[in-house]
């Protein structure tokens, strides 16, 4: 059964989306009331979109919309953190990932593509069977992600709502981009689907990076309550002897927070 779809929440555009809209009217102005002066106009629009596609290349930024990079202060104060793992579910890694978590008692926030998950739907429905939550991360992880209007988002993003929530039973309530990389129809797209963006406080590279140590210390510096920490369970990076980065780091990473006393939950969970 198709569990029921998030009730759209109110887009509020942002000051920066609001200061856009003033440079895009002044410079018409200008150009009906003064044109020999059209280029400075011209030179303003293009300035304004360079900016705006400079933020949509942060994924941490909060100027285009709402986006977590840290857990609510109650979370803090419960000393919880978010550990989150992107691109799969992998027939090979997701496995051995869970079993890990497992053996800590930890829980986890899987951000599956939706393709990837309709490919393996018996291990979507083990991620959820062993107390974690699967979130959306796009239908088909594409490269030009970024580059979609607003009615392409919400096909591209609603598409995995539904083959995601007929999965596991359940409707995701975050969202986190391909890449991280967004442009200002997303927010609006996220609010028609009722979805909470979520980036992340750091990461560790490891779809790139094969090196342990690396990877480790780039997601346990300064380790705190209220972080949300980014790994690969899907595209990993290997170590040199062929083993994905994921596992050893994870392991490590588990053992730093039994260490510090700080727990890991689910999104979901630290939204209450």
């Amino acid at each position: 059964m198709m569990p029921q779809a998030n009730p759209p929440r109110p887009w509020r555009p942002g000051s920066l989306l609001w200061l856009s809209l003033a440079i895009h009217l002044g410079a018409l102005g200008l150009c009906v009331l003064q044109p020999p002066l059209w280029p400075w106009a011209a030179l303003a629009v293009v300035l304004n979109h360079g900016v705006i596609t400079a933020v949509g290349l942060w994924p941490r930024s909060r100027a285009l919309g709402p986006n977590w990079t840290r857990l609510p202060e109650a979370a803090i104060q419960r000393r919880e953190i978010a550990i989150t793992i992107d691109d799969g579910p992998d027939p090979e890694v997701t496995p051995r990932v869970l079993d890990l978590l497992d053996a800590y008692g930890a829980h986890a926030t899987f951000f599956c593509i939706g393709t990837t998950a309709e490919t393996h739907p018996a291990l979507v429905r083990e991620v959820v069977a062993r107390g974690h939550h699967v979130e959306n991360h796009s239908h088909r992880h594409r490269h030009h992600f970024s580059l979609l209007g607003f009615s392409g988002f919400v096909a591209e993003i609603g598409r995995a709502q539904t083959s995601l929530g007929q999965l596991t039973g359940r409707t995701p309530r975050f969202f986190r981009a391909p890449a991280g990389l967004r442009n200002p129809f997303l927010e609006p797209a996220l609010a028609r689907l009722g979805l909470q963006l979520a980036a992340w406080t750091r990461r560790g590279f490891d779809t790139r990076c094969g090196e342990v140590d690396t990877v480790f210390e780039r997601l346990s510096h300064a380790l705190a309550p209220g972080d949300i920490l980014l790994l690969h369970d899907g595209h990993a990076a290997r170590t040199a002897d062929g083993t994905p980065v994921i596992l050893p780091v994870l392991e490590r990473l588990l053992e730093a927070c039994r260490a510090q006393q700080l727990v890991p939950v689910t999104l979901e969970a630290a939204s209450r």
